[in-house]
């Protein structure tokens, strides 16, 4: 069978560790996942890359970790959802919200609902979402950029989801009490 080695700084391919290091210079850590998608330096510096590029959307940052937690729950990434579930609890995103994401079941706020309700289409339709997804999301409050913005959130959610899906890294000590399994 095949394992996937959780890289250090030290340890990686010499591509992977600008990424890394930038990521554990805004994290404080150097997070499991990215540790293991380091072995490719391709997947990592673009990740990395266009993550820096989603903290500059009009989505506020709870609303990107709702993004993020609902991609995760959709894609099944067990990791992902632990992590994205402790970043949207530690910016102040209601807990029941990301319990009701993590059950598979709508938020009662209105806007995390609209969120979850889109990026879950996105992914089942492969971006051909009916009108009606598009209008109720518009009718919650967002904007047209702001639903181009979910498919930029949802191509970083993809690179993390898919690599940590066959990837299996362990959970971090601090993601430990978010453990997550599909149904």
């Amino acid at each position: 069978m095949v394992k996937f080695i959780r890289q250090t700084i030290e340890t990686a391919p010499e591509g992977s560790r600008p990424a890394m290091e930038q990521l554990k210079a805004a994290a404080g850590v150097l997070p499991n996942l990215a540790a293991t998608m380091a072995e490719a330096p391709i997947l990592i510096a673009g990740f990395m890359k266009l993550r820096e590029v989603l903290q500059q959307a009009s989505l506020d940052a709870r609303e990107r970790e709702i993004l993020g937690l609902s991609n995760a729950v959709a894609n099944g990434c067990t990791w992902c959802v632990a992590f994205h579930s402790f970043v949207a609890l530690k910016l102040g995103v209601e807990r029941a919200t990301v319990d009701a994401i993590r059950a598979g079941q709508a938020p009662s706020d209105v806007r995390a609902r609209a969120l979850n309700a889109f990026t879950r289409r996105l992914i089942e339709r492969r971006g051909r979402i009916d009108t009606k997804d598009l209008d109720a999301f518009i009718e919650a409050g967002f904007s047209k950029q702001q639903a181009l913005e979910g498919v930029a959130a949802l191509a970083v959610s993809l690179m993390a989801n898919y690599a940590g899906n066959f990837v299996e890294p362990d959970l971090d000590p601090f993601l430990a009490d978010l453990t997550w399994s599909r149904n």
